[in-house]
């Protein structure tokens, strides 16, 4: 289940440095309307999440992840056979995407994964399934960046689809039995969707992630995203022997100020290879303890709420950042670079002076 996360996570992140090439030097629109596209992923996360309890309790929970991925699929296919597109169907196409994305996720994370392991390793699957995620962030856009430079973006397109194949093959390779739907079955609900009471740890998170993602609608080659994975990996090293019995506040605290560090390598040494592995470090710092924090706001049987609320702040905030950093950033990098900082700055101040001792007298857990 969590290779399957990694292949559904990279087949979308191979795109997040490719598609723009595409449509700025394939299909003629301009950086705004780019900007755009690729931002209108972010809300199509949100609209299919008030079905998701309703799908997996009317239908096979692992079938409706399926079904999710073969129309993520279908909307990745689709520029393979299309050589010019319009705006609005490119707009389209990406808003399909994230709503695909974000069923497919939804599915996969609070629910497939969940019910493929006991009670008590609950919290070390969702903990290994989020990195698995995050490890997509790097090897997608750096796989699609070598596929693009050595071959073209059908050949983009395919290596997407390969790796939702696969990961539909390792869905349908785990039995999960079909549960009656119980008797109260809302159409909507909030339930596997999204956690009321984690609106403010929500805003935190989303902060940062749009300013990782303004760095990335920036021109990056692909020994930036080798690089962040170097960061990813000695932050799994970091949380078992630096942080396992420090202070609940640290591994954040640090996590966002490597961040601002990296920001500040960007934006006044750029030539510094140190950016890249000290994003990823801080990424990877700051994402492992948002997701415990959010499975310890949820109350019993609100696991998977938690774990849903997570990713979209999680992919919301990265896409939104995206899209503005086509739309209002052209040609200015150093005033890209300084919004971002002062997003990262603003969450740790959010977090520091208020956003932590409001979850330590909330949390359920």
């Amino acid at each position: 289940m969590v290779m399957a996360n990694l292949l559904l996570s990279a087949s979308v992140t191979m795109l997040i440095p490719t598609l723009p090439l595409r449509m700025l030097y394939t299909d003629g629109l301009s950086v705004f309307e780019t900007g755009i596209v690729m931002g209108v992923f972010a809300i199509g996360l949100f609209f299919p999440g008030g079905l998701c309890s309703f799908l997996v309790q009317k239908y096979r929970r692992n079938m409706v992840c399926v079904w999710a991925i073969l129309v993520l699929a279908a909307t990745i296919a689709v520029p393979y056979y299309w050589r010019l597109m319009p705006f609005g169907v490119l707009l389209a196409l990406r808003f399909v995407q994230g709503a695909a994305f974000g069923l497919a996720e939804m599915v996969l994370a609070s629910t497939l994964i969940i019910d493929t392991c006991k009670s008590f390793q609950r919290t070390e699957a969702n903990h290994s399934a989020t990195w698995f995620g995050r490890f997509a962030l790097s090897i997608g856009p750096m796989a699609g960046l070598l596929f693009y430079h050595l071959f073209d973006f059908n050949m983009v397109v395919l290596a997407s689809l390969g790796c939702l194949a696969v990961a539909v093959l390792l869905i349908l390779s785990v039995h999960f039995p079909f549960r009656v739907p119980g008797d109260e079955l809302h159409v909507w609900s909030l339930d596997r969707f999204f956690l009321p009471n984690s609106c403010l740890l929500f805003a935190n998170l989303m902060l940062p992630m749009m300013g990782i993602g303004m760095v990335l609608s920036l021109t990056h080659d692909a020994h930036f995203y080798g690089y962040m994975m170097i960061g990813f990996l000695l932050a799994l090293l970091a949380q078992t022997f630096v942080f396992s019995d420090a202070d609940l506040k640290s591994e954040i605290v640090a996590g966002l100020l490597l961040i601002a560090a990296s920001l500040f390598i960007l934006l006044f040494s750029p030539q510094s290879p140190l950016h890249s592995p000290l994003l990823g470090l801080g990424i990877g710092l700051i994402g492992s303890r948002f997701l415990l924090f959010f499975i310890k706001l949820s109350r019993h049987c609100q696991r998977g709420t938690a774990q849903s609320t997570f990713l979209l702040a999680w992919e919301g905030g990265l896409a939104l950042g995206i899209g503005i950093g086509y739309c209002f950033f052209e040609a200015n990098r150093e005033v890209l670079l300084m919004v971002a900082l002062l997003l990262t700055a603003l969450a740790l101040a959010l977090y520091v002076l208020y956003t932590h001792q409001w979850f330590v007298k909330h949390k359920n857990r």
